[in-house]
């Protein structure tokens, strides 16, 4: 098996430069060939790879940034089957919402609660337990249905989730959707998408109401990163062996852990905590850093 480069270790040269965008154009790769010293040596539509580059990642991240494409240097060897385990966050991860704020939308109280999520995914709020409760007050009274409602009418798939699930599943990882969101979402993501494990809050309904109140224990950033290593426990692997993505504050603990770290279109301080940064593709971009071949 090749060696699993840790989430914190910046990659030795040369590296591969991996450069994306849905819609990459030859400015950009211009760019790029300045900074590598040639010509990509793969190149496609929305991808530009050069094979063995000697840069730093301060420099890639700045021409990144002024070009407003996703770029990484990756280790040459790093191939998506050398791990085991592939742990999702799902509010604006998995998924492209936040289900509370949804939720909050029909008590009419929806901006109250997005600014809550806001702040804590930026982690401006020190206790995520204390936010979410916060949160959940505010939707005291609401009927259960509007739960279904969600789900059916806003819920909808972060670009590219099937396709990288898919490619998982194909090279024998095993998959874990760790949510500070709620069970009623979780347990029907992993139905309908054959995740192998899930771990969230549960939301306390009353004679068909939402009580305003969670059940049990809250899943915070220690409790996600303690699933994760639960669940690489159960399966028979190390942290090392895993990839975890995620957006905000609490998912920083989760992937401090992994092998390798995610940051999805994800708050400034995830993003320079991390491995690799996707703030333009889908999902399946992560197939271009970790080859599946």
């Amino acid at each position: 098996m090749a060696e699993v480069v840790p989430s914190t270790r910046v990659p030795s040269s040369p590296a591969r430069l991996v450069v994306q965008h849905p819609s990459l154009t030859a400015r950009a790769v211009d760019a790029f060939v300045q900074r590598a010293g040639g010509v990509p040596s793969q190149r496609g539509p929305g991808l530009a790879v050069w094979d063995a580059v000697d840069l730093d990642v301060a420099e890639v991240n700045a021409v990144a940034e002024a070009c407003q494409v996703d770029a990484a240097l990756v280790p040459p060897q790093a191939r998506l089957r050398d791990y085991r385990l592939l742990a999702f966050d799902m509010d604006s991860t998995l998924i492209t919402i936040e289900c509370v704020d949804e939720i909050a939308d029909f008590a009419g109280r929806k901006a109250e609660v997005a600014a809550i999520t806001e702040a804590a995914m930026r982690g401006e709020i020190a206790d995520f337990d204390e936010s979410l409760r916060r949160r959940v007050a505010l939707l005291a009274g609401l009927e259960s249905d509007v739960l279904q409602r969600v789900f059916d009418e806003r819920l909808r798939l972060s670009p590219g989730a099937e396709a990288l699930l898919e490619a998982a599943r194909r090279r024998g990882l095993e998959t874990l959707l760790v949510s500070g969101g709620f069970t009623y979402f979780t347990d029907r993501l992993k139905a309908q998408l054959k995740l192998d494990h899930t771990h969230s809050n549960t939301l306390e309904i009353e004679r068909g109401r939402l009580t305003g109140r969670v059940i049990g224990p809250i899943v915070n950033a220690q409790a996600k990163a303690q699933a994760l290593l639960d669940t690489c426990r159960l399966i028979g692997c190390e942290p090392v062996q895993a990839v975890a993505l995620g957006d905000g504050a609490n998912d920083l603990r989760m992937m401090s852990l992994a092998g390798v770290s995610v940051a999805y279109r994800a708050k400034p301080m995830v993003r320079s905590r991390t491995t690799y940064a996707i703030d333009y593709c889908g999902l399946d971009a992560l197939l271009n850093l970790l080859r599946p071949g």
